[in-house]
């Protein structure tokens, strides 16, 4: 596939993270782009904007009448569209040119030098913080990533195509359509057990993933994975990217870096909250410093990376502080938790969370249960089916039965403004995958 010769891009399920990085980057080519997705959104608003045509029914008569007409038109689905999706079919059934997120993009990364983080936790912030260091520097570069990075207010970074930064996603064993240069693992905790089955089996496709890497390829994981290959980046031990001297200091965490081949960078500044986010920002170094940044190149855009939205954003209401997170795996919660408990220090910490997947909900439901535990009050939503039908006998019921904590309830959407009000909590940690971030917007206003 050529890239300069696609003149006409519909996408089935636009409103997907990653599927619109890949309609921006279509249109900053000068391509036609429309699509369709079951639900408006902030992503589908952010693509309506430019002037994308977009429809949200499964009806056929409702494709824009180009793409109706012209069999050369590149239709690009996710997996996560449901097979019997009319509009899916329409395109499947009169034989138009298919292919998955996941092969388009690995066509991109085949034409560039690619810089790939994968994992089931930190891809995101790793990836986006890469992306902004690598795009700062005078290499210059561009980059896909699985959320809206606060200082661009986009998900994609366009800039060099010689060079490309990717967050490489496991779901549907996405990331073997890459073509690494330099690669990463942050982790590989169960996870999309609906997909792989076994968590050994999930293992071994990371494994399959980093030998990817051509013969001259660099692999950076993270010290405490049982990965024996490749460089290690870790905040505990030694290593040939290990981060020292952590403290906290007018909010921002301060620490010194070393390599493993003797350089130091003293008093290295980043906003992200929680100590895990000093372990993302130190695989995103050693990536940055692998590929040939200089390190104090490096250390200056970590200092004014701005984050990510729904990655831990804290909002000051007077009365309340509200805590928005993507968390949405038992172990993303642990950390956000953990990182709400260092910055307050001496505040009760409630909890309003969405279970994100009816398989995810049963596959890790005490492990839910336990976490879930650690808070001073707990409010659970209905859980957000996503791509799934219902799971008999999986509910959030069923697992507020296994939380081990006094104030805990179950809620309705309509009612988290007045829960909240009520509430003995200083601290409100809102947390899920789903559609939760529309109930953050609610409060805002």
């Amino acid at each position: 596939m050529e890239l300069n010769k696609i003149h006409n891009v519909y996408f089935v399920g636009i409103g997907g993270i990653g599927m619109s990085a890949l309609a921006k980057f279509f249109i900053a080519k000068g391509a036609s782009v429309s699509g369709y997705d079951k639900t408006p959104s902030a992503v589908t608003d952010s693509l309506l904007k430019l002037g994308v045509e977009i429809i949200f029914k499964e009806d056929k008569s409702a494709i824009v009448s180009e793409v109706e007409n012209d069999k050369n038109t590149l239709v690009v689905y996710t997996p996560a569209i449901p097979s019997e999706n009319n509009i899916l079919n329409f395109f499947k059934d009169n034989s138009y040119k298919m292919m998955k997120r996941s092969e388009v993009l690995g066509v991109i990364s085949r034409g560039s030098f690619c810089l790939a983080v994968a994992g089931t936790h930190g891809k995101t912030t790793t990836s986006a913080l890469l992306g902004h260091i690598m795009s700062e520097s005078k290499t210059g570069a561009s980059a896909f990533v699985g959320g809206v990075m606060t200082g661009y207010n986009s998900n994609l970074i366009l800039g060099n195509e010689n060079v490309m930064v990717v967050e490489a996603d496991e779901y549907d064993r996405s990331f073997m359509q890459l073509s690494p240069n330099i690669a990463c693992i942050t982790s590989t905790d169960a996870d999309h057990l609906d997909i792989y089955g076994d968590s050994s089996i999930l293992e071994k496709a990371f494994i399959d993933f980093a030998q990817l890497l051509p013969t001259d390829g660099i692999l950076i994981t993270k010290a405490e994975l049982e990965i024996s290959e490749g460089l290690k980046y870790s905040i505990n031990q030694p290593c040939d990217f290990y981060a020292k001297d952590i403290t906290v200091k007018d909010g921002k965490f301060h620490f010194s870096i070393l390599t493993g081949r003797g350089d130091i960078y003293l008093d290295v500044k980043s906003n992200l909250p929680g100590r895990y986010n000093i372990e993302n920002t130190l695989a995103a170094f050693a990536m940055a410093h692998q590929y040939g940044l200089p390190g104090e190149e490096i250390v200056r855009a970590i200092d004014n990376f701005e984050g990510i939205y729904r990655r831990f954003n804290m909002f000051d209401f007077g009365y309340k502080v509200i805590v928005d997170d993507y968390a949405h795996h038992p172990s993303e919660v642990e950390v956000a938790l953990e990182a709400a408990r260092e910055l307050f220090t001496s505040k009760k910490i409630a909890v309003v969370f969405q279970p994100h997947l009816y398989s995810r909900t049963r596959d890790f439901e005490n492990e839910f249960a336990e976490v879930l535990s650690k808070f001073d009050e707990v409010n659970l939503l209905d859980i957000y089916p996503a791509r799934e039908l219902p799971i008999s006998g999986v509910t959030s019921l069923s697992l507020l039965d296994k939380i081990n904590n006094k104030s805990k309830k179950l809620i309705a959407k309509e009612e988290i403004r007045s829960v909240l009000k009520n509430s003995n909590c200083d601290v409100v940690m809102m947390l899920g995958a789903g559609d939760i971030s529309v109930e953050i917007e609610k409060l805002k206003k």
